[in-house]
C-alpha cells in the first residue's frame, strides 16, 4: 500500500516510530533500525507493508520503498512540504480511520507543486481541507463582534473572518478572499498576502 510519513518518533537502539498517512487510515508502526533500511523522513511518500506479528499491539513496517517526486531535489519546496505535512500529524492525531480525501489531497499537491509556488498550492489546499470539514466560514461575520464585514477583512487562526480592528491584525482585499475561499485561487493575492497565511496555516490546520 502507499502513504505519506507525517511523523518520525527515535526510540531506543535507533528504532523508530513512524506515522503514515495512507488512503483510509493513519498508520502507527514501528521500523527497526538496520543499515539495508532505506531512508525515512517526513514528507516522503512510500509504498509499504504491515507486519502484524509482533507480539505487540503496534506493527512492524517492512518493504519500504521510496516514491520520489521530480522536486525532492528543490530545498524550499521540500521544506515547506514538509511544515505541512507536520501538520497532518496533529491534526489528525486522534484519528485512525478516515476517508481517502486527505490522501488525495496530498497526491494532487504533488502534482500542483511542480508548476506552482508551494505556499500558494498549499494555501488552496487548505481551503480544500476547511471546506471538507465544514469548517470554511464563507460569510463576512466577524468571528469577535458579530458584525458584518463590509470592506478590508481580516483572517485568524482556521481562516476565521474578522475585522481587522477586532483582531489588530492584516486587513486583505474582501473580493481577494472571498475568490480564494470560492474558487480556491490565490492568484490575486501578492506574495506578501500568501506568506501572512501561510504563517496562519502553520499555527495548525
Amino acid at each position: 500500500m502507499q502513504g505519506f510519513i507525517i511523523n518520525i518518533r527515535k526510540v531506543k537502539d535507533e528504532d523508530l516510530i513512524v506515522s503514515i498517512l495512507a488512503q483510509e487510515k493513519v498508520y502507527t508502526l514501528y521500523r527497526f533500525y538496520g543499515a539495508r533500511h532505506s531512508i525515512l523522513n517526513i514528507g516522503y511518500k512510500i509504498d509499504f507493508e504491515v507486519d502484524a506479528t509482533l507480539k505487540s499491539s503496534m506493527g512492524r513496517l517492512k518493504d519500504v520503498m521510496q516514491l520520489g517526486f521530480s522536486w525532492m531535489g528543490d530545498f524550499e519546496k521540500m521544506y515547506n512540504w514538509q511544515r505541512f505535512i507536520k501538520l497532518f500529524y496533529i491534526h489528525l492525531k486522534e484519528v485512525e480511520h478516515l476517508d481517502s480525501f486527505y490522501f488525495e489531497l496530498l497526491n494532487k499537491l504533488i502534482t500542483k507543486i511542480t508548476k506552482q509556488n508551494p505556499k500558494r498550492a498549499m494555501l488552496e489546499a487548505y481551503i480544500d481541507i476547511l471546506e471538507h470539514e465544514g469548517r470554511l466560514h464563507t460569510e463576512h461575520i466577524c468571528l469577535l463582534c458579530e458584525q458584518k464585514i463590509e470592506e478590508n477583512i481580516s483572517l485568524v487562526r482556521g481562516f476565521l473572518p474578522t475585522h481587522p480592528k477586532c483582531s489588530y491584525s492584516k486587513g486583505f482585499d474582501s473580493n481577494h478572499i472571498e475568490e480564494l475561499f470560492n474558487e480556491k485561487s490565490a492568484i490575486n493575492l501578492n506574495d506578501e498576502e500568501v506568506d501572512y497565511l501561510w504563517d496562519i496555516i502553520l499555527q495548525g490546520l
